[in-house]
């Protein structure tokens, strides 16, 4: 016979192995890059079904303007991403501004930034993203953005980083050791960014050094098209939004020269 529950008696509680929490994380990092892909394909799609709403991205959409670089000196203001996604073959990355795992934090961090907001129906969960675009070659634009869910917060902070693209003007360190100058892999002076407490100071290196910075700023970097340089950091670097502001600011100041 079955046994009779009793209404005060605890029930056994069935905690969940570590291999079984690592196979989960597993499998819901499978399902994210799917859903990722699935959106890249479907924002394929976006561009080729466009249908433009302002002058600049009619004109794009005609084949009257074909110069970004020509837009962002005159500085038009970009209010369809669609515009830059015809004029540029970009690639995209996440930064990891998200809560590290493990219990005093000495995991990995992760690229979500997950907050709560306490009200009277309970916790409302929200998710938050910065994204980073770039063809390496002089173009790359950074973005934030917010939802009640993963993928859209990434969606928004893409969006976002297309709308504020920007020039970064590329050089040597050398210019005189150089045979052939089609093919610039460092900034072309020293330059400074600032945001917050947050600063970066970054200087040309020679070619073969590679990128003497942090991870995050790496990313920026690389899909700015820069891959030699040194830097040089201060204040509180662990706030990843001011850092990669912080450089983004420095970059801009590549096409701001003063003779």
């Amino acid at each position: 016979m079955a046994e009779k529950e009793t209404r005060n008696q605890p029930k056994d509680l069935i905690e969940a192995t570590p291999e079984e929490i690592a196979d989960l994380e597993v499998k819901v990092e499978m399902d994210s890059e799917i859903k990722i892909k699935e959106l890249d394909d479907r924002e394929k799609k976006e561009v080729f079904s466009w249908d433009p709403r302002t002058k600049l991205g009619k004109a794009v959409k005609e084949g009257k303007e074909k110069d970004i670089d020509k837009i962002l000196m005159h500085g038009k203001k970009i209010l369809e991403p669609q515009i830059v996604d015809t004029l540029l073959n970009l690639s995209s990355d996440l930064l990891s501004i998200g809560q590290a795992k493990g219990k005093f934090g000495g995991g990995k961090r992760r690229a979500w930034r997950q907050t709560q907001k306490k009200t009277q129906e309970g916790n409302v969960i929200t998710f938050s993203a910065m994204a980073i675009v770039g063809d390496k070659k002089g173009h790359v634009g950074i973005g934030y953005g917010r939802a009640k869910e993963t993928l859209p917060a990434r969606e928004k902070a893409i969006r976002n980083a297309k709308l504020s693209i920007i020039r970064v003007n590329l050089g040597f360190e050398s210019p005189e050791h150089e045979k052939d100058h089609s093919d610039p892999h460092t900034i072309p002076f020293k330059i400074e960014g600032k945001c917050g407490s947050a600063r970066i100071v970054l200087w040309p290196a020679p070619r073969g050094t590679g990128l003497v910075i942090g991870d995050e700023c790496k990313k920026i970097l690389k899909l700015a098209g820069i891959k030699d340089v040194y830097s040089k950091t201060q204040g509180f670097t662990r706030t990843t939004f001011n850092l990669a502001k912080a450089c983004i600011n420095a970059l801009e100041k590549t096409t701001e020269m003063k003779k």
